[in-house]
């Protein structure tokens, strides 16, 4: 039997949630079959488990924009390429639901159940709700509106971020852990000491999930005490390698080139001998030497734990 079809107010006002409530999903299938708009519908709390929302034969998926499905029971429905955008899923069941290829940006994804759901190729914001409205409460001078917020996208971040983990997506898994990370940092006090230290995660690593951070790291701290080398000088056996105005820019250049390859054996604590550094230098090595042994064990922890993946 065919479902009785609802009315574009009915579906926007709510009135959905007690008319037919036992065949909304066969209604709400009809809607989307119909090739009528779906935008703006009220299905809070909708008893919409198992339903077809795929757009059989067809690359791109239906479009069901701006609705509300707070405490919707989706479990098991198939979602396939389904275009969401600035829906509210919040707190929406969908266990065992097909999401593969939908797209969720600009959605409401708090407390979202997502237990054996598919998740592949799933479109995510590159920043989640909150956090935008997070970063436009803090510019506007709401810190305590920001600060909420920030919360709110931290838990959505790490919500995802294990659900992901589980079906075996462990590099946008990673994404989401990064993102996590940067909104507890935004929670601390600004000027904090465990703000600065988060920040420099982040910087030198990307809180592990970023090897490329460590490699460009090290190249720059390579390239900027191979420069203090020439500028204060050091010496290949008796002769002194740094920058002489007087003397020609070929000479300068092989002395620039000597200097930045001490700076690797610096760097790397090879320690050939064959260039030593005096005078200022010397403080600069031993600096070099510290930060370098640190950051190659850096490296090695955050590239093993993405290759372990």
């Amino acid at each position: 039997m065919a479902a009785e079809p609802i009315e574009d107010d009915a579906w926007r006002d709510g009135a959905t949630d007690s008319h037919l409530a036992e065949s909304l999903g066969d209604a709400l299938q009809a809607r989307a079959r119909s090739g009528q708009p779906m935008r703006g519908f009220q299905l809070k709390r909708a008893a919409l488990a198992g339903i077809d929302l795929v757009n059989h034969g067809s690359r791109s998926g239906y479009q069901l924009h701006d609705t509300d499905l707070y405490r919707a029971d989706l479990q098991n429905a198939h979602l396939f390429a389904l275009d969401l955008r600035g829906s509210s899923l919040m707190k929406a069941d969908l266990r065992g639901t097909n999401l593969h290829c939908a797209d969720l940006r600009d959605c409401n994804l708090l407390g979202i159940r997502l237990d054996g759901a598919r998740l592949d190729n799933v479109i995510w914001d590159r920043q989640l709700l909150q956090e935008r409205r997070g970063r436009e409460r803090q510019r506007a001078g709401d810190s305590d509106a920001a600060r909420q917020l920030f919360e709110e996208a931290e838990e959505t971040y790490r919500n995802l971020r294990l659900h992901l983990e589980k079906a075996g997506l462990f590099e946008q898994a990673g994404i989401f852990f990064h993102r996590e990370m940067v909104m507890r940092r935004l929670q601390m006090p600004r000027f904090s000491g465990k703000r600065l230290l988060s920040w420099l995660v982040d910087l030198f690593s990307g809180y592990g999930e970023k090897p490329l951070n460590v490699v460009l790291f090290s190249l720059g701290l390579i390239f900027v005490c191979g420069l203090l080398y020439f500028l204060v000088g050091v010496r290949h056996g008796d002769l002194p390698l740094r920058l002489a105005l007087e003397r020609g820019w070929l000479a300068n250049l092989a002395d620039l080139a000597g200097c930045l390859y001490f700076s690797v054996v610096t760097f790397t604590t090879l320690g050939y001998g064959d260039i030593t550094p005096h005078g200022l230098a010397r403080p600069i090595a031993a600096l070099e030497a510290f930060a370098g042994s640190f950051t190659m064990a850096l490296f090695v922890v955050v590239f093993v734990k993405k290759m372990t993946r």
